[in-house]
């Protein structure tokens, strides 16, 4: 029996992914609750007949006895509540426990403590720090790599990889690879080899159009690597691509990032809109995927012998993969995912996987239609970490530097649409606490540790490099 899971109380603000953000209180799951609840509960939540459902206490009656599910559907004529079992579908009630969420988080929100600066000084998590700007106005900043001179590549999601120097942009590096720049598609991702010093190359994720499909232009993600002479993109390898049949025309869930580990290269891919997929083995779409570095397909992948799986796929079930990164102790593999209207998720990735996409998820349709009514399956792993409202999580980033010594192998996590940076506590496999440590400075989508030890993140809307420095 699932009961209900109250997330790790933020004393921050905390908003969601930009469409499910301006849907919050509004879909089709708001005329049900309107419709079925609000005689009792109040148009505004805040009780009438029935108690409040914007305060935890209302909820201990529920989450120590009994499933949000079951006591809907079942009553309980002592506490004044009627069964709805006959009148409302188990997604219907699904639906209806995120909107609660959802509202009761939203008004936790407007008496919240902001993360704020004062004359430009930010506290939090210990620190006190400034936001150094880097780069005053750039286009979409989506991934950055530290050479090994200090220096650092940036890709930006239009297609342009640049060398960020001496606080400037360098002219595009010519030749590379030309991108499907549509909605979240475009130059996803740049990573060093490793053994860079030795080999120079360089990797690449981006969105690419391979042709028609149905009649239109469509796209999927792929990887190469080459090297960088005299600022000209050469050497190019081809190290993961896929047939045509798998390119949509949906601009939705590329995903990417990059993790190198013994020799093997992990990298995500999203559903592309198609979210049956994410768990059909025959498809790459909503994966984690491992090759060897230089493309190859590993004898040992979990489906490699299995009748028309996809060889690469090491795990499956994973809705958007917007970040990945290696614990720095213990090597584990921990992603960031978008879910729908809530559900965002941070997950460890281990091989064989099903992390469970559409079949379980915390979140719900945009329009406020529930996808499913369960959030937990035999075979199928929960998140050790998730937000709703989803906070639109993107980039993350284990900290390693010594500047911020007390965050050393913290998880920092980026937000698109909260506008915030978040600092995971993660200890054994599990996340043990969430801070909001920066809130309000624009969408940002990638955060990275310098080599000077520095944070620096990469905001989109409007574009610009950033950095987090404490104050002496």
């Amino acid at each position: 029996m699932r009961h209900i899971i109250l997330p790790i109380v933020i004393i921050a603000c905390v908003s969601s992914h930009t469409s499910a953000q301006n849907r919050i209180g509004t879909g089709e799951v708001d005329k049900l609750y309107k419709s079925t609840c609000a005689s009792c509960h109040g148009e505004d939540l805040k009780g009438g007949l029935g108690g409040s459902l914007l305060t935890i206490d209302t909820w201990k009656q529920v989450g120590k006895t009994t499933s949000f599910l079951d006591y809907v559907k079942e009553g309980n004529l002592e506490m004044g509540m009627p069964a709805f079992g006959g009148a409302l579908s188990d997604p219907q009630i699904r639906s209806l426990e995120i909107y609660i969420d959802e509202m009761r988080q939203s008004a936790a929100r407007d008496g919240a403590t902001l993360v704020e600066a004062h004359d430009g000084v930010y506290s939090a998590g210990g620190y006190q720090f400034t936001v150094e700007t880097i780069v005053a106005e750039t286009n979409k900043p989506w991934s950055i790599a530290f050479l090994l001179d200090g220096n650092a590549l940036v890709a930006d999601r239009d297609g342009d990889l640049q060398v960020l120097k001496d606080g400037q942009l360098s002219k595009p590096i010519a030749n590379t690879p030309e991108v499907w720049a549509r909605g979240q598609g475009g130059l996803l991702e740049v990573a060093l080899h490793p053994e860079y010093a030795k080999n120079g190359w360089v990797y690449l994720s981006f969105s690419e159009s391979g042709g028609k499909v149905a009649g239109k232009v469509a796209g999927m993600t792929k990887v190469v690597r080459g090297r960088i002479v005299n600022h000209e993109w050469t050497d190019q390898e081809v190290l993961f691509e896929t047939p045509l049949k798998f390119h949509r025309s949906s601009g939705a869930h590329f995903g990417s990032r990059f993790v190198f580990k013994d020799g093997y290269l992990f990298f995500g891919i999203g559903d592309r809109g198609a979210q049956d997929m994410a768990q059909d083995l025959n498809a790459p779409n909503g994966k984690i995927h491992r090759i060897h570095d230089d493309g190859r397909v590993p004898k040992d992948n979990p489906f490699v012998d299995v009748p028309n799986a996809y060889p690469t796929i090491w795990t499956y079930g994973n809705r958007n993969p917007q970040g990945l990164d290696l614990h720095p102790a213990t090597g584990e593999l921990w992603e960031s995912e978008h879910g729908p209207r809530g559900g965002d998720e941070i997950n460890v990735i281990e091989r064989e996987n099903n992390y469970g996409w559409p079949v379980i998820t915390y979140g719900m349709n945009y329009n406020g239609k529930p996808i499913t009514a369960i959030t937990e399956k035999e075979g199928m792993e929960q998140p050790k970490h998730y937000w709703t409202p989803s906070i639109a999580v993107c980039g993350i980033d284990f900290y390693e530097g010594d500047v911020f010594s007390d965050w050393q192998n913290d998880l920092l996590v980026a937000g698109l649409a909260s506008q915030e940076l978040h600092r995971l506590e993660v200890e054994d496999g599990k996340v043990l606490s969430d801070q909001i440590i920066l809130h309000g400075i624009g969408r940002i989508r990638d955060v990275a540790s310098g080599p000077d030890g520095f944070i620096y993140l990469l905001l989109d809307r409007p574009g610009k490099i950033v950095r987090l420095v404490p104050v002496q």
